[in-house]
């Protein structure tokens, strides 16, 4: 039977590394949660006059920094000054230079949404008119690339190890207190330490590359690595590794001292493990909550504990499977049955703990029954839950062999005892033997001695005296020596006989673990774990790409925005929506900026308007009081007022404002920096 374990293992360790290989050369471009859902200039059109910023507006808050947006013209020249800067919400602009040509403009964007996935992508605009650029619309790519497997690798590993360090834990604390003296369940869990230690350290190495440049050489930037430490990701990265500090204080009182305790000693010990272990496992778990997916969003101050509380009952689940899988191969080692029962019913807790906090999340991240098929998350999605659904039956056949092993224990127990006791009497009875052979040969060898030494006082009475004497003493020399030859020739039969009776022993008790192995029940529980275990290989692989797939609210969010952005360019081009940038300077204190009106779609009837507000390096300026007037001075019509409602940090917008014919009106904008201080400026737009 042992034959057959490492062909096993090796089938499973297998299994694994394809699974892994196949996921991660397939994976290509990191998906992020975070997407473009508009554009100011929208992709695509062609705008009559050169704008004096470019605007971009996402899904979600990002992270920005030098050349994070970059607007090239048509021979690949930067024309962007400065950084990106919010404009509010979550919209970013960056300022352009003045005077700039007719052609096509390429706008390219390399961003790190809140949930800590990089963003990159690009998109043309035009100026009077389309022209040739030498500029691709994919110039730039972000979590691709050798970094970009890398870290996708780092992430799977780290969670794997947290799995079966937390999982593993708990199945030596909750379901077997005896396998902390186990060698092979020790290296189990310190293996999944050292996994969760090294990627997490890998994984903040490759953060600034695999966020930034991608380049593999940037790896050791510690500059890269300094701006890292400082971002939410960082942040939790060197938290992790705090914990992990921690984590190997409770090894080492777990696999030392806690295996040595007794009684009421060994009880205390147990309730302070559980209790600090379990701290430190929900700060590992928060230490992927705070950073990635369930940090923003939806209801984020709900979906970090969930998402704790999800990953705890992953490594519960398998984690503890892991360690009963090599609780179950390890032969010097029996697993009884009732070890299994009780891991059984935390299986069973911390399946129906993953189907309510799944429930939540994918609600969360779906938000529609269509998001299953149409996105790639609900897609994996779907994929996860029949994975789930797969482990459940097995681990249900697995249940079915634990009841029938503990119909059986008692059998197996009692010739446990029977053998052990067979064992112990031919012990007994081959010590018995050796001691009355020593017995025996050291009795023959007092009475041989004795009948010597009278044959020598016999010849020594018919000599001389003096030849008596030496006779006499020759004759008890050889006597002596015989009985030392009898004498030593017992003390080693004693040492064959109890040899002989371990040896006899140690047969039996092979022979008994032969039949325990050869007994179907605990065959078929092994081979039950065994399937589970390579399903939750791949199960863990799902879920890991699930983290770093852009959720099917978001995908389709954008993909309505972008449908949105379209329609309105079409009809924009058609009827010629306009923007009108004016300088102002009011004179007072931080009196200079730049107002920027937007008219769609420039029609008779209701029109749609905006209006932004910069200072003059392109940040959003929000001033007391913004005002627009509409005057055609060719009818004597106006001014028309309007007073748009503000809406955020430098934008104001009003609805339904009526244009009552077509013609070249006059747009004046009424600014107010201060009590005092303001000033009105105005351009002609053609609307109609």
């Amino acid at each position: 039977m042992p034959t057959t374990i490492a062909p096993r293992i090796r089938t499973l360790v297998l299994l694994f590394l394809a699974v892994t290989g196949a996921l991660l050369a397939g994976a290509g471009q990191a998906f992020a949660h975070a997407a473009l859902t508009g554009s100011d200039p929208a992709q695509g059109t062609v705008v009559e006059k050169a704008p004096a910023q470019v605007s971009l507006t996402f899904s979600e808050q990002v992270s920005t920094g030098a050349g994070s947006v970059r607007v090239l013209d048509p021979k690949g020249r930067r024309v962007d000054t400065g950084e990106p800067s919010a404009v509010g919400g979550t919209t970013y602009a960056v300022r352009l230079h003045s005077g700039l040509p007719d052609g096509t403009y390429t706008v390219t964007y390399q961003v790190v949404s809140a949930d800590s996935h990089p963003v990159a992508g690009a998109y043309t605009f035009s100026i009077g008119a389309p022209s040739a650029t030498s500029v691709p619309a994919t110039a730039r790519e972000a979590g691709g690339g050798v970094v970009g497997r890398l870290y996708g690798f780092g992430r799977y590993l780290s969670y794997a190890g947290f799995i079966v360090l937390a999982g593993g834990a708990a199945f030596v604390l909750g379901c077997w207190p005896g396998g902390a003296g186990v060698r092979a369940v020790q290296r189990l869990v310190v293996s999944g330490w050292l996994a969760l230690t090294s990627a997490t350290l890998f994984l903040l190495l490759l953060r600034g590359s695999y966020t930034g440049s991608g380049r593999i050489g940037d790896v050791f930037d510690l500059d890269l690595l300094g701006q890292v430490l400082q971002t939410k990701p960082g942040a939790a990265l060197v938290s992790r590794l705090l914990l992990l500090a921690a984590a190997a204080l409770f090894i080492a009182v777990l696999f030392g001292a806690y295996d040595k305790r007794e009684g009421e000693e060994k009880r205390d010990l147990t309730f302070g493990l559980a209790i600090g272990g379990t701290v430190v496992a929900a700060g590992l778990a928060a230490s992927w909550a705070m950073a990635e997916h369930a940090s923003t969003g939806l209801q984020p101050g709900i979906a970090m504990p969930v998402d704790v509380v999800h990953l705890l009952a992953v490594a519960g689940w398998l984690g503890g499977l892991c360690a009963l899988l090599v609780a179950l191969y390890r032969g010097d080692t029996p697993v009884e049955a009732s070890v299994v029962r009780r891991f059984s019913r935390v299986a069973f807790g911390s399946v129906v703990t993953l189907v309510a906090t799944g429930v939540y999340q994918s609600w969360r991240q779906l938000g529609s029954w269509s998001a299953f098929t149409e996105t790639r998350y609900g897609q994996l999605l779907l994929v996860k839950i029949g994975l789930v659904a797969l482990l459940v039956g097995v681990a249900w056949i697995s249940r079915r062999w634990t009841g029938r092993l503990e119909e059986t224990a008692g059998d197996a127990k009692a010739a446990d005892t029977e053998a052990a006791t067979g064992a112990t009497t031919s012990e007994t009875t081959a010590a018995e033997a050796a001691d009355t052979g020593a017995a025996t040969a050291k009795t023959a060898s007092v009475e041989t001695a004795s009948a010597e030494t009278a044959g020598a006082g016999a010849a020594g009475a018919a000599a001389k005296p003096g030849a008596g004497k030496t006779s006499g003493a020759a004759a008890g020399s050889g006597s002596g020596s015989v009985a030392g030859s009898a004498s030593g020739g017992g003390t080693e039969d004693a040492e064959r006989a109890v040899q002989l009776a371990r040896q006899r022993a140690a047969v039996d008790a092979t022979r008994q673990k032969r039949l325990r192995d050869a007994d179907p029940h605990r065959l078929g529980l092994r081979r039950s774990v065994l399937a589970e275990a390579g399903v939750a290989v791949v199960l863990l692989v799902v879920a890991t790409a699930l983290t770093s797939t852009e959720p099917g609210r978001t995908e389709q969010a954008a993909k309505a925005a972008t449908a949105a952005s379209s329609s309105s360019s079409s009809s924009s081009d058609a009827s010629g929506a306009v923007t009108l940038d004016m300088s102002f300077d009011t004179g007072g204190t931080d009196g200079k900026g730049v107002v920027s009106v937007d008219i769609d779609p420039a029609r008779t009837g209701a029109n749609e308007m905006h209006v932004y507000v910069t200072r003059p390096n392109g940040r959003a300026f929000d001033v007391p009081e913004v005002k627009v007037a509409f005057t055609l001075e060719s009818k004597k019509i106006g001014p028309l007022p309007v007073t748009p409602d503000h809406i955020t940090t430098g934008h104001w917008s009003a609805n339904a404002v009526q244009i009552p014919m077509a013609g070249e009106w006059q747009v004046a904008v009424t600014v107010r920096t201060s009590d005092i201080d303001q000033v009105t400026v105005s351009k002609n737009a053609q609307i109609g």
